[in-house]
């Protein structure tokens, strides 16, 4: 491959340029490559960075990072694109240090159930590299397929099974991680629990790239269960749906995964890659699914039915084998991407409410649908309560994206009402940030800035994430206070 010559006048381009190996087929910087990079998957947002470049390894990392602080260029860290939230969005025309090329799987412990990973390293494909040995990990997001680790640690990423196995931080035994001046830090000792001190994978795990930049990651992995069983069940009302989510868990049963699709959304994965063959009529299904030991498997399959048979299900099924089952979370997983078959645009909200809260919420949604005049489909992680309403719009029509955004605030507003959070696994980035005022007063969002100014006090890295601005701040106090 024949090498690009830096052409640009720019002494930090040149500079950083020098420090990859690769050098100059590792930078990136005329528009017409940058532009690949203005946004992730929140699209509605769109920045041009300074430069993209990407480093091989923790050193390449370290002196990039060293680099932008000596001389205050603003910088983030990038891995996949997938997150949407706007958290790799480069506001301020950063540094974008591009993680791909640090894609490797270090190593696997299987007596200890772990693996070391670099932040570039594929969801999946962890799992995929250790199946043959009867091991997976156990996050599962639904862009699992393409998004990475690192940028799952940045976003504290869940999935359809993190109802019974947790979401990322509960799969965190260590972290390599650059801070923002360049220094190397090492987090957790081995994978050993409750080392002393303070939690600091804790607080780094969802810190969405404000704190430092993983460079390594030690995971937890799993022992592939023993047995496992989907049931799949259609209703004639949402809340008919909803109350079956409620009473499922009531009966004492922690199914590994329990999803929901309203109409809207079932019509959109009908008309996309993997098809299942819904009723067109029906207004909610569910997609549930237990694991364990082959032992007792049966039974709660059983209570699940009945649970869903006391709320008048129209039809209820047990996948027949395999191919079924895939089959079926096929089609839930293609949910986000699917809406583009039904709307030229969507945007994607993450709220999170009291699982008893479901029915009430729906219907708010509901009227906010109708107030707005957009349509707004439901998928979502109905077992924890995760909701994710999708709001269709049109961008080519004027005004329809900030109506969108406002209905998609809305949403989320309705969810801290009843005591939720406005995200459950997609971070907050620039998307949510002033939505941050709905579940935090101004002395807690101080409070968390005041951490984020320990490890990251120019805020060079991944600023304008996160938190509010100022200005904002101080006109909704007026507001509150009027």
């Amino acid at each position: 491959m024949a090498v690009k010559v830096v052409t640009t006048k720019d002494k930090h381009i040149q500079n950083l340029a020098k420090m990859v190996s690769g050098g100059n087929r590792s930078i990136l910087y005329k528009k017409e490559d940058l532009l690949a990079y203005d946004c992730d998957a929140f699209t509605i947002h769109r920045h041009l960075p300074k430069a993209v470049i990407f480093p091989n390894n923790t050193k390449d990392v370290a002196e990039i990072v060293k680099y932008c602080h000596e001389h205050e260029l603003p910088f983030l860290a990038r891995g996949a694109g997938t997150g949407l939230s706007g958290g790799a969005i480069p506001l301020n025309g950063e540094v974008i240090i591009s993680l791909t090329k640090m894609n490797r799987l270090i190593s696997v412990d299987y007596e200890n159930r772990r693996a070391v990973v670099e932040p570039g390293f594929i969801n999946l494909k962890l799992t995929n590299s250790i199946s043959d040995k009867g091991y997976y990990y156990a996050p599962d997001p639904s862009s699992q397929y393409c998004c990475t680790i690192g940028g799952n640690v940045g976003e504290n990423a869940g999935g359809a099974h993190c109802l019974k196995y947790g979401v990322t931080t509960n799969h965190i035994l260590g972290l390599e991680v650059v801070l923002p001046n360049g220094e190397i830090i090492q987090i957790g000792k081995d994978g050993i629990l409750d080392v002393p001190g303070y939690d600091l994978l804790g607080l780094l795990t969802g810190s969405e790239g404000t704190l430092g930049i993983v460079t390594k990651i030690t995971v937890r992995i799993l022992k592939k269960p023993e047995a496992k069983q989907t049931v799949l069940a259609y209703f004639d009302n949402v809340s008919d749906g909803s109350q079956a989510v409620s009473d499922i868990i009531s009966a004492g049963i922690v199914p590994a995964a329990l999803e929901m699709m309203d109409k809207i959304a079932i019509e959109a994965v009908e008309k996309a890659a993997f098809p299942v063959g819904h009723p067109k009529d029906i207004e909610a299904l569910l997609l549930i699914e237990v694991d364990g030991i082959s032992a007792g498997i049966d039974e709660e399959i059983n209570q699940i039915i009945e649970v869903c048979k006391k709320n008048n299900v129209r039809e209820v099924k047990v996948a027949e084998n395999e191919e079924e089952r895939a089959r079926w979370w096929a089609n839930r997983k293609t949910g986000f991407g699917a809406m583009g078959a039904i709307s030229p645009d969507y945007l994607v909200q993450d709220g999170v409410i009291p699982r008893s809260k479901l029915p009430e919420v729906l219907s708010k949604i509901h009227e906010i649908s109708r107030e707005y005049g957009l349509r707004i489909a439901n998928i979502f992680h109905a077992g924890d309560g995760n909701l994710h309403p999708l709001v269709l719009f049109d961008a080519r029509k004027r005004g329809e994206t900030e109506k969108a955004l406002k209905a998609g605030s809305a949403c989320l507003k309705a969810c801290a009402d009843v005591e939720g959070s406005i995200t459950g696994e997609h971070g907050v980035g620039i998307e949510k940030r002033e939505e941050m005022r709905f579940i935090f007063s101004d002395e807690e969002i101080k409070a968390q800035i005041n951490i984020r100014e320990v490890f990251n006090p120019k805020n060079l890295l991944n600023a304008g994430k996160l938190f509010p601005t100022p200005g904002r701040c101080v006109e909704i106090k007026k507001e509150t206070t009027a």
